[in-house]
């Protein structure tokens, strides 16, 4: 291995090669549904089954052009299922690619984050606490390292890893040495390490037992449940339609055939069997069109909350803020320091602080705290002053819920001397100087100065060890305090417009933080955020009954002095007050909280994979502004599927009663099987794709958060649909009525099939919003509508004046005012859609 290899790791160009020699870094999945197993899947419809029972017994009849229709409309469902799998195939597959568990490597001597799936053999990765380990891989070098192995093993506790230094171990002992291995799929708990990568997807231990990577799988969300009762009861009723119109020309007309003809066809029109493409397509799309907003939607189920979220409970460093940090002040006891970017000198009292805060510090940070201060350092020490020559690292205390604050040890000579240097919070570094309550009340005192002022404070302190052996914790040493530091973290300019818009959707912006009340004060003044009821602590947090709690957290929008543990009791508090919540967080110790919201967000680029693993949602930029789209997109997606489904409900009714009344009273077949198919092909495209399409309504901003509770088909909805549906079959069965009374058959069932696509056409178009009428709506673009318009009005005409086409359909001669009954039915059923409308005037659709 060359000697600089554990700084450069692979070039691009090597590791481009690895790729395409060796292939993604996945495991055993799923393949996607093939040719074959589409074909299986659709003939597993009911659909297919009746048309295909249709196109026999119009054989069996004779009629072959009619069955030959039945048959090739079979072909056409196939065609579109096709497309519609090509292209929620391809969604799927850009979804997983993003969430795919990402990796810190060095490439070309830059850290660099990839997709895991991009990892390859000889990479050098980069572990910390919460990674999920992307590959098998040799160990170099390890802090404090341990490893979840419970996946592979079973065994749920923690296992130790140490770095790979005799190299001159055998191969063969090397591999049974599993102390020096990490391996894919386990789960880095504590610590750092970095390792090189020995083996990658199928060729890891977890891809050898067969544990295939199933990503995004399918769940069953509250309006699957939903459509799947709404699809139950529908087929109940067409099977139960369908016996009784086959009895009655069986016992009353003897009839088998155009009995079993026309109960297949009230069946047709019964049956909703667009409604699990509607939902496939809204989820998928939605799902992607989130993701466009950078924002991964793990589960589908987050994207249903979304639009009902009621609280965004927000981190504020790198989400509010853009985590670009840089020191901004240091305080040595009443002396205070201002920097500027161009300070190149400094007094020297503060520069042993700025030496020793970059002691306690990596090498190599990631961290963009330590990246400000290792900057600092290079602008205003003398060269080599961040590690003097001869000094050598010894020993790290990293940081632990209990003592917020790092050590690092630096041997200094050959007998064992060592200096000791350490960073953390104020209160941390107070405690480990050991400061009475006078010296440790002037301290505070002077954090509380650079807080007001919306710094981020961090102490600094030193100590010397003289005995070789240096002890197991940080409070063993005698550690004197050398300063203060303030550090500033720029809010993102997009932030404050985004909490703007919370407030006026009703949403309330709850904003967490590490830092004190002061600076968090501060901020929230910057962004425009409403502290006015005050500021709760941690420690206040702690201290709270669940009741005091549950009253505290009703009114107060700002938690300072938060630790990641604490967030789980305050999503549970606001739950407890009926709130809908959504969670940021990036830690390990965030997950429980996460996973608790009805909305978990982690973040994309600082968050670990176990964090990712316990939310709904990952935010790809760790942006509040994003987190807000989503919302707004959430809002669309439910508010567009409503209507998607207003439309089915309302447009089947007067199918159904094309289909089933003429045969109640005793008059011939109103409709066909092939009219229905020809209806289909307007509706399945409208509902799954014009509706989905549709752009997002004005002021979807300025309404309050629906109900969770709320349901797709809820009664307002229900009631609506049903009054217009119901209006539209009597418009078009006593158009059908009056025509068959004074007209020859085929030019009533021409009426007929006029008036019931021109209601389709009416509800399609007025369906567009619930809330304003079409003569505003009109002009909003959506060119799927519109396609959809031209092309059922092309193809109509077409049937109608091609006559081979017009007898396959059953139609009569077509004349001129034969369209005037589609125009009166047109108008009518738009004047019905639109004063349905004045019904419920709420904002919320």
């Amino acid at each position: 291995m060359p000697k600089d290899f554990l700084r450069q790791g692979l070039s691009a160009a090597q590791a481009a090669k690895r790729l395409a020699l060796d292939g993604p870094n996945e495991m055993p999945s799923a393949d996607n549904r093939n040719f074959l197993r589409i074909l299986v899947d659709i003939f597993k419809q009911p659909m297919i089954f009746l048309l295909l029972a249709a196109g026999t017994v119009y054989f069996i009849l004779g009629s072959r052009a009619e069955a030959i229709l039945m048959i090739g409309s079979i072909f056409f469902v196939f065609i579109i299922e096709i497309v519609q799998e090509n292209k929620t195939e391809k969604t799927l597959q850009a979804l997983k690619n993003l969430s795919s568990p990402r990796a810190l490597v060095i490439r070309g001597g830059q850290q660099m984050r990839i997709a895991g799936r991009d990892v390859v053999i000889g990479d050098l990765v980069i572990l910390a606490e919460g990674d999920r380990i992307p590959a098998d891989a040799l160990v170099l070098e390890e802090t404090n390292f341990n490893v979840n192995e419970a996946m592979l093993t079973g065994e749920s506790l923690p296992v130790s890893k140490h770095a790979w230094l005799d190299k001159d171990m055998p191969a063969a002992d090397l591999e049974n040495r599993h102390e020096y291995f990490v391996f894919g799929g386990t789960l880095a708990v504590k610590g750092q390490a970095m390792a090189r990568v020995l083996q990658i997807g199928a060729q890891t231990e977890m891809g050898k037992i067969g544990v295939s990577l199933k990503i995004l799988q399918p769940e069953q969300t509250f309006i699957q449940r939903e459509t799947k009762q709404l699809v139950k009861i529908f087929a109940v009723v067409a099977v139960s339609a369908c016996l009784i119109v086959f009895s009655y020309y069986l016992l009353a007309k003897a009839d088998l055939l155009h009995g079993i003809l026309s109960g297949l066809t009230l069946a047709i029109s019964i049956l909703p069997e667009e409604l699990p493409v509607v939902l496939t397509v809204f989820l998928s799309l939605g799902a992607w069109r989130i993701s466009q907003r950078k924002v991964l939607a793990r589960r589908v189920s987050a994207i249903e909350m979304l639009g009902a979220a009621t609280v965004l409970c927000t981190d504020k460093t790198g989400t509010l803020t853009q985590n670009k940090i840089s020191v901004e002040e240091l305080s040595i006891g009443a002396q205070r320091f201002a920097i500027n970017q161009d300070s190149q000198t400094m007094p020297a009292s503060f520069q042993e602080l700025v030496q020793y805060t970059v002691l306690a510090s990596p090498p190599d940070p990631f961290d963009p705290m330590e990246k400000a201060m290792r900057a600092l350092a290079k602008r205003v020490l003398p060269a080599g002053a961040d590690q003097p020559v001869g000094w050598s690292f010894a020993k790290e205390y990293p940081l632990v819920e209990k003592l917020l604050a790092v050590s690092c040890a630096w041997r200094t000579t050959d007998d064992g001397q060592a200096v000791v240097a350490a960073k953390g919070a104020p209160e941390a570094i107070i405690d480990l100087c050991h400061l009475s309550a006078l010296e440790s009340e002037q301290v505070l005192k002077q954090v509380q100065l650079l807080a007001a002022a919306g710094r981020r404070v961090m102490a600094v302190a030193r100590a010397n060890w003289d005995a070789k052996q240096l002890p197991t914790s940080q409070h063993d040493y005698d550690f004197k305090l050398l300063g203060l530091l303030g550090l500033a973290d720029p809010i993102r300019p997009e932030a404050k417009a985004a909490i703007a818009q919370c407030y006026g959707a009703g949403i309330r912006v709850v904003m967490i933080t590490g830092d004190y009340p002061a600076t968090a004060a501060h901020i929230a003044t910057e962004l425009g955020l409403d502290f006015a009821t005050g500021i709760l602590t941690g420690e206040e947090v702690e201290s709270l009954a669940p009741a005091q709690l549950k009253k505290k957290v009703a009114v107060i929008n700002i938690f300072a002095r938060m630790a990641p543990a604490q967030k789980l009791k305050l999503v549970k508090a606001l739950k407890a007050n009926g709130e809908v919540v959504a969670m940021t967080g990036d830690g390990v110790n965030d997950a429980p909280a996460l996973k608790a919201a009805h909305i978990g967000v982690a973040m994309g680029q600082r968050g670990t994979d176990v964090a990712r693993e316990a939310a709904g949602l990952v935010l790809l930029d760790d942006n509040f502004a994003s987190i807000v789209a989503a919302v707004r997109m959430g809002r669309r997606i439910f508010i567009n599927l409503k209507k998607a489904m207003s439309y089915l409900l309302a447009v089947h009714l007067p199918i159904i009663g094309l289909s089933l009344i003429p045969l109640l009273a005793g008059m011939p077949i109103a409709l066909l099987p092939a009219h229905i198919v020809f209806l289909e092909l307007i509706i399945d495209p409208a509902c799954s794709i014009a509706f989905e399409m549709e752009p997002e309504e004005k002021g979807i901003m300025k309404r309050r958060p629906r109900l969770a509770s709320e349901r797709i088909l809820d009664r307002r909805t229900i009631i609506k649909a049903m009054i217009r549906g119901l209006a539209a079959a009597a418009i078009c069965v006593s158009a059908y009525i009056w025509a068959a009374t004074h007209w020859p058959l085929e030019e009533a069932r021409l009426v007929g099939f006029i008036c019931v696509v021109a209601v389709n056409l009416a509800f399609i178009l007025s369906g567009r919003s619930e809330t304003q009428n079409i003569f505003k709506t009109i002009m909003v673009p959506n060119r799927a509508v519109w396609l959809l318009l031209v092309g059922t009005l092309i193809l109509q005409v077409v049937i109608f004046s091609f006559a081979p086409a017009a007898r396959l359909f059953g139609f009569g001669e077509m004349h001129s005012w034969h369209y005037g009954w589609g125009i009166a039915a047109f108008v009518l059923a738009l004047a019905i859609g639109e004063g349905t409308k004045l019904m419920y005037r709420k904002p919320n659709a």
